[in-house]
C-alpha cells in the first residue's frame, strides 16, 4: 500500500506532529508499507493564484481579514506546490492540517483521504487575541470543519475532549475517531538525579494561549513564600520580551532560564523535576507526555486533553485555568516534597509507556488506513 502522509509544517519544526508523523513513516516502512512525508516549505509565499470555493459555506463573506486572507493564500499556495510536485498516485492521503486535507482531495478527488486535526487554530487565535468569539474570522475557521465532513473520507483527533468540541461543527460527531499521540521511547531516557534546588521546567510556544504569565505570577508567590527553585523556559515566540520585562518587573528574573527554542529538548528534560504548563487550551498536549516519558511530575491546567493525561494526585496536580493561587499551591507541594513528586514521576511515567506507545499508534491507524481502502 502506498500512502502520503501531508504535513503542513515541515518534519523539524516543533511540535507534537512534527515529531510524531517521521516516527510513524519509519515505522510503516519497516512493516514494508511504502509511505512518504510531504509539507509546504516555508519559503513557498504568494504563489498560488487558483480560485479557492468551498461547497458549504461561502468564504468570500470573511474577504478582508488579513487573517482569512493569509489562510485562503496559503491554501492556494499548498495547491500550487501540491500540483508542481505531486505526479504519482496513492491508495490513501493522510492529512494532518486542513489546509492539507482540502488540497489533497482537491488534487486526488478519487484516492480516499483522511484528516488528523491535531489542534484548533481558531481557539489559538482567541487565546492570543488576534480575534474575537463569533467574528467573522471565527465563524470562518469553525466552518471549515463541515467542509472537511463533506470531502474527506474520515476524521481524526487526539483526545475525547477536542472530539467534543469538533462534533459541535459537523453534522455527525460519530465519523469523528480519537487516537491520542504515540511516542517513540528510545527518545526518552529517564536519567536518576538528586537536585539540591529543585528544577522547573516549562516547554511551550511562548503566546497567551499556554498562560506563561501565569506561572511567572505563581513564581513570585514561591518566592515569597520563601522557597529556592529555578524555573527553565524553552521555547520561543512573540511574546519572549514581554515573560523577560514581566519576570524582571516582579523580581524573579534571576530564578528564570530562558533559553528559546531548542531543536531536541527531550535531551535535557530528564534532568529536571518537575514539568508544568498553565494552559488556556489543549488538544491533546504532548509535552505531558513527553514530560511524564521523561519522568518527571506534572503540573497542568484542568482541561482539554491535559486532563485526559493526569489523574489528579496520581500521576500529577490539575489546577483550574488562570488560577495563580491554585498552581502556587501545587508547585509548593512538589517544590517541598521530594518523595511526593517522585511518586508522581514514577506514576506518570508508567502511565505514559502503558498508554503513547508509537506501536499502539501504527495499529489503530493500519485498521482506519485498511477500512477506507478496501
Amino acid at each position: 500500500m502506498k500512502i502520503l502522509q501531508a504535513m503542513f509544517f515541515p518534519p523539524e519544526q516543533p511540535g507534537g506532529v512534527s515529531s510524531m508523523v517521521p516516527y510513524i513513516q519509519e515505522n510503516f516502512n519497516k512493516l514494508d508499507w511504502n509511505m512518504e512525508i510531504f509539507y509546504l516549505p516555508k519559503r513557498i509565499r504568494n504563489k498560488g493564484i487558483d480560485d479557492v470555493e468551498f461547497t458549504t459555506f461561502d468564504w468570500k463573506k470573511h474577504e478582508g481579514s488579513v487573517i482569512v486572507d493569509k489562510y485562503i493564500q496559503t491554501l492556494k499556495d499548498y495547491m500550487w506546490w501540491t500540483k508542481l510536485r505531486l505526479q504519482e498516485s496513492y491508495d490513501l492521503i493522510h492529512a494532518h492540517h486542513p489546509i492539507a486535507g482540502l488540497v489533497m482531495k482537491k488534487c486526488f478527488p478519487q484516492t480516499p483521504v483522511i484528516i488528523t486535526i491535531h489542534s484548533s487554530y481558531e481557539k489559538e487565535l482567541l487565546l492570543n487575541h488576534k480575534i474575537s468569539q463569533d467574528s467573522s474570522e471565527h465563524q470562518f475557521f469553525t466552518s471549515i470543519y463541515r467542509e472537511l465532513e463533506s470531502h474527506l473520507d474520515g476524521m481524526i483527533t487526539v483526545s475525547k475532549s477536542f472530539k467534543n468540541y469538533l462534533s459541535t461543527f459537523v453534522e455527525n460527531k460519530d465519523w469523528i475517531e480519537v487516537i491520542y499521540n504515540g511516542y517513540d521511547f528510545d527518545r526518552f531516557r529517564p536519567i536518576t538525579h538528586d537536585n539540591n534546588i529543585p528544577q522547573i521546567i516549562s516547554l511551550c510556544r511562548l503566546v497567551p494561549a499556554k498562560g506563561l504569565d501565569i506561572l511567572l505570577e505563581a513564581c513570585v508567590q514561591l518566592k515569597k513564600r520563601g522557597h529556592s527553585f529555578v524555573l527553565h523556559i524553552i521555547g520561543d515566540g512573540p511574546i519572549r520580551k514581554d515573560l523577560e520585562i514581566m519576570a524582571k518587573e516582579m523580581d524573579v528574573y534571576e530564578e528564570i532560564i530562558f533559553y528559546g527554542y531548542m531543536l531536541h529538548p527531550e535531551e535535557f528534560i530528564p534532568f529536571y523535576d518537575i514539568f508544568v504548563l498553565p494552559s488556556r487550551a489543549e488538544a491533546f498536549g504532548s509535552v505531558f507526555a513527553e514530560a511524564a516519558l521523561s519522568q518527571l511530575a506534572l503540573v497542568g491546567t484542568n482541561i482539554g486533553g491535559i486532563a485526559e493525561q493526569i489523574d489528579h494526585g496520581k500521576n500529577g496536580l490539575l489546577v483550574p485555568v488562570d488560577d495563580v493561587l491554585s498552581l502556587t499551591n501545587a508547585l509548593e507541594e512538589l517544590v517541598t516534597s521530594p518523595n511526593f513528586r517522585n511518586k508522581l514521576a514514577k506514576n506518570a511515567w508508567e502511565k505514559a509507556k502503558t498508554e503513547y506507545s508509537i506501536t499502539r499508534v501504527i495499529d489503530q491507524l493500519k485498521t482506519i488506513y485498511l477500512k477506507h481502502v478496501n
